[in-house]
Formats: structure tokens, sequence, C-alpha cells
């Protein structure tokens, strides 16, 4: 499901120690808070026990440990079994109701509908969107799943449907209360008789048909997921994962990863051709290769379809983003970057267009033409862009132009051959970044560490180093 009882005192002081330890800068107050936000989740989500004989042993604190060990291995976090910065900010993004625990709901056999045609009723709307759209939401969500397995969905209007959907708030009878705007967004139940297959939407979220705030189609699509059986999947690119993010619903196409799992409990597509999805870059996948890179205030942002892998300086470690998730209105596959660091501005480029953001903030007025930084018209989409001191480079086919950032106009004489200026570039150029002057430039699963000073070429190496792979 996209879903405060006091934990006794040796617990709480146990996880205030833990906290300090993490934040030691944190003010009192806001240890309190992470505290709640820690006890709250693992309760929720990884089975923490409530009752207090439990923690009044001596390895009370070796099952926080395990259960916040257990959170972070599911979703790729740093196992370090501490209430970490990046653990607490995953904690508290916008999910499903339903524990991650595999076990939650299911009975021995794993359960699942014996008829594969289901079907289901609205029981009440949210005034936030027409009936219309809601139906229409609903009706999709469903086809997400018949068109990569063989079931079927019916809507009926009275009588005992196998699915019922209802918009409820708070406390609303199923032991599973929703808590007000945000935070928990839905929940479903496992197939069976009675509440079995039902799925519940908090009537306190903004639902809408678009980028903001929550998408009821991709919401609804993930819980019928659980109305079919399905547990949550930690591949951060799945529909069953549990964090909300936002996809295009116009082209929507179900991951591998979800159909392998429909199709594990109730067989192939009745279609003469099976469905294939979209998979999720993995970082050590030696075959790899990246759309973009750009620095970001210290960062590094590594593109690639509609996800980009976000590398901390200080922490070192890598984690995977959708992009819609940072910046909804974006396209995907953007195929150019590059950092401005004196502007303190970062340009995207899809096409024919760009993007400015400031920080994590798109600016307004965009997105713009190319052909603002004086591109001829025969230039319809650029390759790779790095800024180096007052400079910036556009990399085309096999050339390169340098746009002067002061004069805001491109350097004549150009463009000028890449392998000519760059020797050891032989190679398309798909991304390249700036570091300690190098420039770092990617070329399918393979990157080259160009220095500026010498004007050679002085590593080579696999791409996926970067994503601290081996």
């Amino acid at each position: 499901m996209f879903s405060l009882k006091t934990l006794p005192l040796l617990l709480t002081l146990q996880l205030h120690m833990q906290l300090s330890k993490a934040f030691p800068v944190s003010s009192e107050s806001q240890q309190e808070k992470n505290l709640e936000v820690v006890q709250n989740y693992l309760q929720k989500f990884y089975h923490l026990p409530r009752n207090s004989y439990a923690f009044e042993r001596k390895n009370s604190a070796s099952v926080i440990v395990q259960k916040l060990k257990e959170m972070q291995q599911f979703f790729g976090l740093n196992v370090t079994g501490k209430p970490n910065e990046e653990t607490l900010e995953m904690m508290q993004k916008p999910r499903c109701g339903v524990p991650d625990h595999a076990e939650f709901l299911l009975t021995p056999g794993n359960p699942k509908w014996k008829q594969t045609d289901l079907t289901y009723r609205i029981t009440n709307y949210t005034p936030q969107l027409s009936e219309a759209d809601v139906d229409a939401a609903i009706e999709k969500a469903f086809q997400v799943w018949s068109g990569a397995s063989p079931l079927t969905f019916t809507k009926i209007l009275q009588g005992e449907a196998d699915i019922n959907i209802a918009f409820v708030q708070r406390d609303h009878g199923d032991n599973s209360p929703f808590d007000g705007p945000n935070g928990i967004l839905a929940h479903a139940f496992q197939p069976g008789q009675g509440i079995g297959g039902d799925a519940h939407f908090d009537a306190e979220e903004t639902w809408t048909k678009t980028s903001e705030n929550y998408n009821l189609f991709l919401v609804a699509a993930h819980e019928f997921g659980h109305s079919l059986g399905l547990s949550h999947s930690s591949d951060p690119g799945a529909l069953m994962y549990p964090n909300y993010a936002f996809n295009e619903p116009s082209t929507y196409a179900l991951p591998q990863d979800d159909i392998n799992g429909i199709q594990a409990i109730y067989g192939p597509s009745d279609n003469p051709i099976q469905p294939t999805g979209p998979t999720t870059p993995t970082a050590c996948d030696p075959r790899l290769t990246f759309d973009a890179i750009t620095t970001l205030r210290g960062e590094i942002l590594f593109f690639k379809d509609k996800y980009f892998f976000r590398r901390h300086p200080q922490l070192r470690s890598v984690e995977l983003n959708f992009i819609s998730l940072f910046w909804p209105s974006l396209p995907t596959g953007i195929q150019a970057a590059y950092e401005d660091p004196y502007r303190d501005l970062v340009y995207l480029f899809k096409g024919n267009q760009y993007w400015a953001l400031n920080g994590y903030d798109i600016q307004q007025d965009y997105p713009k033409h190319i052909s603002n930084y004086g591109f001829p018209s025969s230039v319809q989409a650029i390759d790779a862009a790095v800024s180096y001191r007052t400079k910036t480079y556009f990399f085309v086919n096999n050339q390169f132009w340098r746009y002067d950032n002061e004069r805001q106009s491109m350097d004549p004489d150009y463009p000028k051959s890449i392998a000519s200026t760059f020797q050891g570039i032989e190679s398309r150029v798909d991304a390249v970044f700036q570091q300690n002057d190098f420039f770092l430039f990617f070329s399918g699963p393979i990157y080259y560490a160009f220095d500026l000073n010498g004007n050679r070429v002085t590593r080579v190496d696999r791409s996926i180093r970067w994503l601290n792979c081996r």
C-alpha cells in the first residue's frame, strides 16, 4: 500500500543515542522529530514491535539496528544500521501504506484470484476530479495489468465486486488509518474474501491527472498490483516500488520487473506477442552508458533515460532517482548538460530546447531554443556540453563549438574537429563534465580523462567507476 504508539522508554533512549551520534549538530527538538519519524516508519513498514516486553531484554538495540539495516538494504542505501541523513530523507518521501516486508498479508501458497475475470466497483469519488476522470484513471490502471497477463477487469455499478475502490480518510475501519496530506497515499489488500483485493485512497490527498501533487492513475496502478497479489519491489524503476514518483501517463509502459511479477502469479498474456517493458539501469552494469552528465554544486548527476544517478561529493554514495521526482516538467532522455558555476546555473538539453536550473529549481521562461546560443539551423540536438572557466564547449557528432559565456556569443572559427583538438577522443562523445582541469569524456561504456594543461588523454577506464563500481 501507499501508506503512534509510544515506544517504551528503553527503546526511546537507545534511538535517541543513535540519532545524537548521527546528527551531532541537531537541536534536541529536531532529534525528537527524527526519533518519531524513525520509530513510526519502522513500525509501519518493517514490523518493529510496538509491545514493551520485546524491548526489556538486552538485545533491544540490535533489533533497532537490524530493522534499520533491513530498510536501508531494501532501498539500496548504505547499510549502516544508523538513522543517517539519507535514511531519514527516504523515510519522509510520499509512499504506499503497504509494508515492505515480503511476508505482509501473504498466507501459505501466496494468495491469488482463482478466476481471471475480475470485477471492480468504485464506491465513492474524490471531489478533486470529475467522475469521468476518476473512471478513466481507474480503467487505465487496470489495463496496465490486463495487458501483461490473462486477467480482465469489468466495472460494475452495484452488487459485490472482487475489488472495491474507495476514497476514505484517517481511521476508516481497517486498522490501517491514513495520516492526512502527503505521507501515506493509499493502500490495498491481497486477494481474498471480504476486504481482500480492496483499494483505499486517502481522501485528504490532492488527486490529479497531471504531474501536480499525486497522479491518480499511477497510484491506482500500483495499488492494484497489491490487489492482484504482488508485494513491493526494491527495483526503483518498478511500478511496485513503494515510493511515489511521477511518470507521464500517456506514454506509460509497465516495467519488465512488474511484468515478470504478474506473470509469475497468473501466467503469460493471452496476446500472441508477449509484452516487454523498460528495465531499470543498474549502477554496476558493465554495459551501462550515459545520456548526459553534469556537476551541480559539488554533486555529479549522470542522466540515463528517465533516471539519473546522483553522486554525493563527501559521502561518495550514489543513488538512483527518477528525473520526474525532482523535475516533473522536464522530459526524459536528457541529451546534454553542463554547469555554469559563476551563474550558479545548470543547463539541460534535449532536441532543440534547453532548460536552466538553479539548484533543483527550474527557472522561469524555459524551455528556450538552442538557436539562442548561435547554432546554425542544421544543429537540432546537442550530444554533450561542458563549461570551463569562461567558455562552454558543445559537442555535436564529430565537431564542437565554443561559446563565450561573458560575451554570450559563439567564438569565431567554430565548429572544429573533436579529434584534432582533443587528441585521443576518436569516438562520438555521449557525455562530458569537467573536474580539476580535466575533461572527462564518456563514449559508450568507457570514459577518457583529458588533461587540459597537457592536452592529452591520461586515463581510460570503465564509465561505471564513477558510480563506485570496481
